[in-house]
């Protein structure tokens, strides 16, 4: 296989529905070798969901690969719920599948939003960590939320325009607020296309060329309702981190050993959060892709990501 491609599709070797607190039903897979290495995936968003390529980042000879759809998320019910979805639910529900499975400690990988969520996971329960390979640093702070809703269009002037004049003219200074309004409507002639415009908005922004591809996976009714309904939630609670937010309490973390891996045009994420969390982590290895954007598919960001997760085999 050629350094930094992805490996084959593969199938699962076991799949199921795990049922969680207050009516929601997590669905998780595994994929790859059963007496393998541990792996946990986290997806993005929140509410992105997990797919199919997602597993081709791992060796399948080597890692036990552990994937599911968070809260509200994927093939997870009920697609779209808001009903007691916190962060610290994401991360109790973590802790429930890691039990279920019989895993005593495991590598955490996620980008996006899944470094937020994997960041927050080893801070509540570091005992169950042996590293973290990390990508499009977020860390929830105001600033991030701001630039996504309003910065971008800094840059892609195009796409933002697309986004905000969805709504009425007087309801482009809350861009959030009236989304979100919109987004928990029970009317599907009202979610639907509020979802679909929020979720191509962020597919636009998310490579450093533009990618047919990727925004037409994010237009999907099904993969816009999860992602755009969550996200547009926990933006407007702060991604319910506590105060201090993440880099407060990294001292957590001192002795878990980490990769991040960090498009130098990612415009999603940008990359002041990457370096501004390897300032926070000693243990942790920064690697600047110079010429891709915010997409785990990006080549340069694949092949990183790649060679990080071989670096962290000696890990387990």
């Amino acid at each position: 296989m050629p350094r930094g491609d992805l490996f084959p599709e593969i199938g699962p070797f076991e799949t199921g529905y795990l049922p969680l607190s207050d009516d929601h039903v997590m669905y998780w897979e595994q994929v790859g070798n059963p007496r393998g290495k541990p792996v946990l995936f986290l997806h993005g968003g929140p509410g992105a969901g997990a797919g199919a390529v997602h597993r081709r980042f791992f060796d399948p000879n080597i890692w036990r690969v552990v994937i599911f759809d968070q809260r509200g998320a994927g093939r997870s019910k009920p697609l779209g719920s808001l009903a007691a979805n916190t962060t610290a639910h994401l991360v109790q529900d973590i802790e429930t599948l890691r039990k279920f499975l019989a895993i005593d400690r495991f590598l955490l990988f996620g980008g996006s939003w899944g470094s937020t969520l994997a960041l927050a996971y080893a801070q509540a329960h570091p005992e169950a960590v042996l590293g973290a390979v990390l990508r499009g640093i977020f860390l929830g702070r105001p600033a991030e939320v701001e630039w996504f809703l309003y910065g971008l269009a800094r840059v892609f002037p195009d796409a933002h325009a697309a986004f905000s004049q969805f709504l009425p003219e007087h309801e482009r200074r809350d861009l959030l607020k009236n989304y979100l309004r919109r987004l928990t409507d029970p009317n599907p002639e009202i979610h639907g296309p509020a979802a679909r415009t929020w979720s191509i908005y962020e597919g636009s922004c998310s490579t450093l060329l533009p990618s047919f591809e990727a925004v037409s996976a994010f237009a999907q009714d099904r993969a816009a309702i999860g992602l755009a309904r969550i996200e547009a939630h926990y933006f407007a609670n702060r991604l319910f981190l506590p105060p201090g937010g993440l880099l407060a309490n990294m001292a957590a973390m001192r002795t878990i050993p980490g990769e991040i891996v960090q498009g130098r045009y990612d415009m999603i994420c940008p990359a002041q959060s990457a370096f501004d969390l390897a300032a926070a982590w000693p243990m942790a290895r920064l690697t600047l892709v110079p010429d891709a954007g915010h997409s785990a598919l990006e080549p340069g960001v694949r092949t990183a990501l790649i060679a990080a997760l071989e670096r962290c085999r000696t890990l387990v």
